[in-house]
């Protein structure tokens, strides 16, 4: 069943004819006018690139990332298999990497980039709740991922009062296009021209979209609940202060910004103002591009909020003084307006120095994906963080996905008391001795093998950067100054015991 074509008609998202009281359209400083180059739908002359560092972007991924979790199939992905919700920032970090990748320059870079990605996807599929299949590497699926992104770009122009004109519109499909491509399914797979884009739009949002688990969990759960990134850790007080303010803010304006006919299909509440919100945001973050270019790089800015509080970094002196700072205001608020105390909200050490008990390290390092159960997905999460970190090829990445794999075979057959194929906090807590076994050791080695890129057996300063994004110190390097198989086996099964925080090791797994 097709939309009128009024609903689609690529005008309605274009930039309106010159008149009293209409804004010029956007236009890019210096944009050619011409047809662009093939060369161009990638790289810094593309217009994506540009995009890339707007401030209004940010709006623009979290809409899209919502009518992503409305498809059926991509919904049941995130619900079984994501830890977004646990681990928001880790996540936005490496989808922005990813983006970097597809969408440079070095087509080299690209390639590979996709083939990480469809390796990726291949490993996501399965039935929801209801027995559906779905599977991350359906054509049609990613290709609604790619029209997502596409539209809410289109969209965040027109909202901050620059709609984008026809041509400029057409070259950034092209570009989108282009990427679909790119991973390798052919960009046949969205429709070929700008009007027919949006026919296929209207039609999916009118006929496919639900409801979803993963949708009602970013829009009232995941903003209300999120969980500081690594810069705030430690400072739970001034991080649920802005929390509180912003959370509701950021899910009313994402709301508003859906289309109504599916807002009304998906039973959306109508909060009295929220239009006027959302104009404001998009506003605000237009007005934002004026900043320093620095202040608005997004790599800038993720890298910030990534920044560890104990790192070793350049910024380290600044950032403790920050933080220090930062504490002090935190606690004035607590003695205006008292925050009520969030649970699992303690210090870097918790309360009780460096010791952390078992229901503790189940929640935050073993529970990946946050259902309050150990499975399969929650080991998948963490070797995918890992083979992101080291920027693994095959076959050091399927290896050792097949090492955690063995591992978690080998939990399940220890820790599943019940038989229900997963193991519960109780569980886990009952049996946590019998963690780690042989298998958690090939895990070790596994990674210890991934991490030795030179293969000279031990894990030099570089290497370990690229692992744990820290220097090492002193205490891991033996009398000849390297850190050796047998002393990184040991560091991490003791880590991995669950008993003992660790400063290097904590962060792979458990940060935010």
């Amino acid at each position: 069943m097709t939309s009128k074509v009024k609903d689609t008609d690529s005008s309605h998202y274009a930039a309106p004819g010159p008149g009293p009281g209409t804004e010029t359209p956007y236009e890019y400083p210096g944009r050619d006018t011409t047809a662009p180059p093939a060369e161009s739908l990638f790289g810094p002359g593309s217009q994506f690139h540009r995009f890339f560092n707007d401030p209004r972007w940010a709006l623009a991924v979290v809409r899209a990332t919502v009518l992503e979790a409305a498809h059926p199939q991509i919904g049941a992905a995130l619900a079984d298999n994501s830890s977004f919700v646990v681990h928001p920032w880790r996540r936005l970090s490496n989808t922005l990497v990813s983006l970097q990748r597809m969408f440079g320059a070095d087509d080299d870079i690209r390639q590979r980039e996709a083939a990480r990605l469809n390796r990726l996807h291949a490993r996501l599929s399965g039935t929801d709740a209801r027995n559906q299949p779905y599977d991350a590497m359906d054509p049609e699926v990613r290709a609604w991922v790619v029209a997502t992104l596409f539209e809410s770009s289109v969209t965040m122009c027109r909202l901050s009062g620059q709609p984008l004109d026809q041509e400029t519109m057409e070259g950034l499909y092209a570009e989108f296009r282009a990427f679909l491509a790119a991973l390798g399914d052919g960009a046949g797979h969205l429709p070929p021209t700008l009007p027919e884009f949006w026919q296929y739009y209207d039609r999916m949002v009118a006929e496919e979209l639900q409801n979803t688990e993963a949708l009602r969990i970013i829009l009232y759960k995941l903003f209300e609940h999120l969980p500081a990134p690594p810069l705030f850790a430690g400072m739970p007080t001034v991080w649920a202060t802005g929390r509180a303010l912003a959370g509701p803010v950021i899910g009313t304006v994402t709301v508003a910004s859906l289309p109504e006919v599916f807002r009304r299909r998906a039973g959306l509440p109508e909060v009295p103002g929220a239009q006027t919100l959302m104009q404001g945001a998009y506003m605000a973050a237009r007005l934002a591009r004026a900043l320093p270019d620095n202040w608005v790089q997004a790599e800038n800015v993720v890298s910030l909020l990534n920044l560890s509080p104990d790192g070793d970094g350049p910024l380290a002196g600044t950032l403790t003084t920050l933080r220090t700072r930062t504490k002090r205001a935190g606690a004035l608020f607590r003695l205006i307006a008292p925050v009520p105390a969030q649970q699992g909200a303690t210090g870097a050490q918790g309360g009780a120095g460096n010791q952390r008990g078992a229901r503790a390290f189940f929640t935050e390092v073993l529970d990946q994906t946050g259902n309050g159960f150990l499975d399969w997905p929650d080991l998948a999460a963490m070797a995918r963080e890992l083979c992101s970190r080291l920027d693994l090829d095959e076959p050091e990445e399927t290896r050792l996905y097949d090492a955690f794999a063995a591992w978690w075979r080998e939990l399940q057959a220890a820790l599943d008391s019940d038989g229900d194929g997963r193991v519960s906090e109780d569980e886990y807590v009952a049996a946590a001795p019998s963690l780690a076994g042989p298998a958690l050791i090939r895990v070790a080695e596994a990674l210890f093998d991934a991490t030795d890129a030179d293969g000279d057996q031990s894990i030099d300063a570089e290497e370990y950067r690229a692992l744990f994004r820290r220097g090492f110190g002193r205490s891991v390097l033996d009398a000849e100054g390297r850190y050796s198989r047998s002393a990184f086996v040991r560091d991490f099964l003791s880590f991995m015991s669950g008993r003992q925080r660790s400063t290097p090791y904590d962060p792979l797994l458990s940060d935010a």
